[in-house]
């Protein structure tokens, strides 16, 4: 009955009680130490306190002496003063001398030493008024009166405090053989006690770690792999019953996981195979499709034999046609990798725009505002055209009005500003956090696209100024056109 009941008390409420038990023994022993040490500490200041008192007092006594001698030499008002001042203080050391008759032998010399001081101090001030009036004869008679009281009262107060220092210095020393005594009685119930607390603890602590190092045991096998571990048995209702019910809970579950993850690792490995291979066909096909894309150099080349061909027959348009064409596909091969000018960038955006134009009779208008004295600036290659692309392909390709594309260059501070604007058919705010953050899927590129996009743009930009917010894309939504902004840091000396 005792063993259930003690079961069902809580790890927290066991280890409590002994807790609180064993500290408040020990706070019990503690204070008792600290209340004893401090009263035998309290007694020893107390010791030498008459010695200190009586030295006070013969100093006053020879500043009492010391500044009446000097006003009967000086005579001043500031002499006077010290005098007066160095009386009240003496004054003062005397009226806590005791007055009482006593058969103490120190008592009897404390009232003798007051009865004489206060006789000294009434001679000190005769002194001082005689001499104030001027009566020599009166005041060397008492001066002289008043210096043999004062070597009497300093002989008394001598007397007195050596007799006090030995008798202090016999109880001191008994005083700290009894301090020392209970230092020691202290320090060994405090050893006993902590011993014993720590008994008390081992034996519960005892009984509470018996079962969680069987607990830990067996978890140590089924955290090595071995997960057919006999269920441990619940031998209480506390903490650790619930965890040991937890734990063979857990195991169980376990077996029953590691099942179903056989039969799911089977069915994945069949789906991972089927993948493989579906991608593997895959970039089968692309590699073929690119084996079968015209060569770039192949293709210039061919483009400036049929420019030399249409210039020998008198052909000017279709030879300066064919011209942009080569220098258009010579340019993205030859910079496909470098950095470049803004001028190159810009004479690559006039040769995609007039061989656009040639292909559809002119419905491309293409308007220019470029501040000069900035073209040189360095900027990746393949940067300006791809936007342009996007606002002929997806902004003014198929609309009603008359499309107009605007680059404009132009700076703001320390900044320069490339601005490509169309007025074609806007873009969503959706499309646009799609392109900034790198979702656009490659289905949503135009056939007629050079395969770059605005997202390899803006990755290639962010490589090259090693910042984030170096573009922008700013649309009013639909049909309202579309602004891509580029900001370049301009040098220090062009500012």
């Amino acid at each position: 009955m005792k063993n259930n009941l003690f079961g069902k008390i809580s790890i927290q409420t066991k280890l409590a009680v002994v807790f609180v038990f064993t500290s408040l023994i020990i706070l019990v022993v503690n204070l008792f130490m600290y209340v004893n040490i401090n009263n035998m500490v309290n007694r020893m200041d107390r010791v030498y306190q008459g010695n200190l008192r009586l030295n006070e007092l013969n100093r006053a006594l020879r500043d009492v002496q010391d500044n009446m001698t000097e006003y009967l030499n000086v005579k001043n008002s500031d002499t006077l003063e010290a005098y007066y001042r160095s009386v009240q203080e003496y004054t003062a050391y005397v009226d806590r001398l005791s007055d009482v008759v006593s058969s103490d032998a120190f008592g009897r010399m404390e009232r003798n030493i007051k009865k004489l001081s206060e006789n000294y101090l009434e001679l000190t001030n005769q002194t001082v008024e005689a001499k104030r009036g001027r009566n020599v004869e009166k005041y060397n008679s008492r001066y002289e009166s008043a210096t043999k009281m004062y070597e009497h009262i300093s002989t008394y107060i001598y007397s007195l405090n050596n007799e006090q220092f030995n008798a202090n210095s016999a109880n001191y020393e008994a005083l700290s053989i009894s301090l020392r005594s209970l230092e020691l009685v202290s320090n060994l119930i405090l050893v006993a006690v902590i011993i014993s607390n720590i008994l008390l603890i081992l034996i519960l602590t005892k009984t509470i770690t018996s079962p969680l190092k069987t607990l830990a045991d067996t978890a140590d096998e089924v955290a090595e792999g071995n997960f057919e571990v006999a269920l441990l048995p619940v031998q209480s209702q506390d903490e650790i019953g619930i965890v040991t019910r937890a734990f063979n809970t857990m195991v169980v579950n376990i077996r029953e996981y590691i099942e179903r993850i056989k039969k799911s690792m089977e069915l994945e490995r069949e789906m991972k195979e089927r993948e493989l291979l579906m991608e593997t066909h895959l970039k089968d096909a692309q590699l073929k499709y690119l084996q079968a894309q015209i060569n770039p150099h192949f293709l210039f080349n061919t483009l400036n034999a049929g420019a030399q061909l249409a210039m020998m027959e008198g052909a000017d348009r279709t030879y300066e046609y064919i011209q942009n064409m080569a220098d258009f596909f010579r340019y993205n091969v030859k910079k496909n990798n470098e950095t470049v000018t803004l001028a190159e960038e810009i004479e690559l955006v006039d040769n995609y725009i007039y061989i656009l134009n040639v292909r559809f009779s002119g419905e491309i208008h293409f308007e220019k505002k470029v501040d000069k004295r900035y073209t040189y600036l360095p900027v990746p290659s393949m940067l300006l055209q791809p936007i342009v692309e996007n606002s002929v392909n997806y902004g003014i390709r198929n609309i009603d009005w008359e499309g107009k594309i605007t680059l404009s260059v132009y700076a703001i501070e320390d900044t320069l500003c490339i601005s490509i604007k169309d007025n074609g058919i806007g873009m969503s705010q959706e499309k646009i956090d799609k392109i900034m953050t790198s979702r656009l899927k490659e289905a949503d590129l135009s056939q007629d696209s050079n395969g770059i996009g605005l997202d390899n743009v803006i990755g290639r930009l962010r490589l090259f100024l090693k910042t984030e917010d170096n573009l922008e894309i700013l649309s009013g939504g639909k049909n309202q056109g579309t602004e891509v902004r580029i900001y370049l840091p301009i040098p220090d000396e062009n500012i």
